[in-house]
């Protein structure tokens, strides 16, 4: 029995020496990265990375301003825009059922929503080629952003209040421009054709097979339970102390950045989603169908966006997201074998510095053999959140 006991202690030292080593590998480059992220100017970053099936997390900083206590890549965050991408899924397996047509007008199931002669089509919201408004104007001032949290609205007021009165950008399908209100559309939709919640639908068509636990689409509940790190903006001025803007209705992104999740499960949809588990080959393919460079290096499909590998690797998919309080990015390369979902707990306020950090080293750190030189600048970043002043 003691033999037994000394090799049974053997085999479990020998495991965890496989595993702390496979996890290292990804992890030595990317918590380097997250520290330049925190030294440009946030309070904290955090990531989980999938490199050959091994998942390293890591984080550099703070998550708590009151605690003092470091991030928790387990934790939960607000994704942002990267909800576009669940939603577009929704909305592609309806197609698939031939509950929808990508090219059917809108005005076909909403009529009288939208107050525009010109047919807009379920394609053209995907992708963001509809010409509908941005968004509304959520804030007058930076100060709003603090003063405004417990203001709620209902889908068809942000509809309303973004486009009543307010043309077109352009002719539907003749161009491209970022519109959250297109989501809120989108989600309007799956109501319709459903007869079911979004909320409900995403838990049901998503979070549930793919046992998303940390996942939800809450929309009048302000609360982040068990954050992975809390949100903070500077809203009053640069010597003014750091605002905490964690708990926040978020009613005025619903379809367009509402969700609620980790890294961990972020990475967990997007294997699935680009692994072929949720759409069929073909509505895969249109998805991942990219309009080039559509904002700054970013190509868009419907719903996912395309960044050709700046390292010459295999070309990256998934989706970045901005809410005041989080910054979110969720990356992963054609075959899979490497995944990133990182983010840092400041966004609309984060020094330059920070989110260039995030973008071309966190990012190419997980995903490329070796992290390549850039000159890149902020204006090559997209901001993809709510209008700001």
């Amino acid at each position: 029995m003691k033999q037994a006991g000394v090799v049974v202690g053997l085999v479990a030292a020998l495991a965890a020496g496989l595993v702390s080593g496979a996890q290292a590998s990804p992890g030595s480059p990317v918590r380097a990265a997250l520290g330049q992220v925190v030294a440009g100017g946030v309070p904290g970053a955090y990531a989980a990375v999938v490199d050959g099936g091994d998942t390293w997390r890591g984080s550099a900083g703070v998550g708590d301003l009151r605690t003092g206590r470091a991030p928790d890549a387990r934790g939960r965050i607000r994704v942002a825009s990267v909800t576009k991408t669940f939603v577009a899924t929704v909305v592609l397996q309806l197609v698939g059922e031939g509950r929808l047509g990508l090219d059917d007008p809108v005005a076909d199931h909403l009529p009288g929503l939208l107050p525009y002669a010109e047919p807009i089509t379920v394609r053209q919201l995907l992708g963001h080629t509809s010409g509908v408004p941005r968004d509304i104007a959520h804030y007058q001032t930076i100060e709003e952003v603090d003063t405004k949290r417990w203001e709620t609205f209902t889908p068809p007021q942000l509809v309303r209040l973004a486009t009543d009165g307010q043309p077109l950008l352009f002719p539907p399908g003749t161009g491209f421009s970022y519109s959250n209100v297109g989501y809120t559309v989108l989600g309007m939709l799956v109501e319709r054709v459903t007869g079911r919640s979004l909320a409900g639908e995403l838990e049901r068509r998503v979070f549930r097979p793919l046992h998303l636990r940390d996942t939800s689409f809450p929309t009048y509940q302000p609360f982040v339970v068990n954050p992975a790190a809390r949100g903070y903006e500077r809203l009053y001025g640069e010597t003014a102390p750091l605002t905490d803007v964690t708990t926040y209705v978020w009613s005025r992104l619903w379809a367009s950045g509402n969700l609620i999740s980790s890294p961990d499960d972020l990475n967990r949809f997007f294997h699935a989603l680009l692994g072929g588990r949720l759409l069929p080959d073909d509505l895969l393919a249109q998805m991942k169908d990219a309009r080039p460079e559509s904002i700054g290096p970013f190509g868009y499909g419907l719903g996912l966006m395309h960044w050709p590998s700046p390292c010459g690797g295999e070309d990256w998919w998934g989706h970045g997201g901005d809410l005041p309080g989080y910054n979110t990015w969720s990356l992963h390369t054609t075959d899979l074998t490497r995944q990133v979902s990182a983010g840092m707990n400041q966004d609309i306020t984060a020094p330059a510095a920070a989110h260039e950090n995030m973008v071309f080293t966190v990012l190419p750190s997980a995903l490329c053999d070796e992290v390549p030189m850039s000159t890149a600048t902020t204006a090559n970043i997209p901001y993809l959140g709510p209008a700001l002043p």
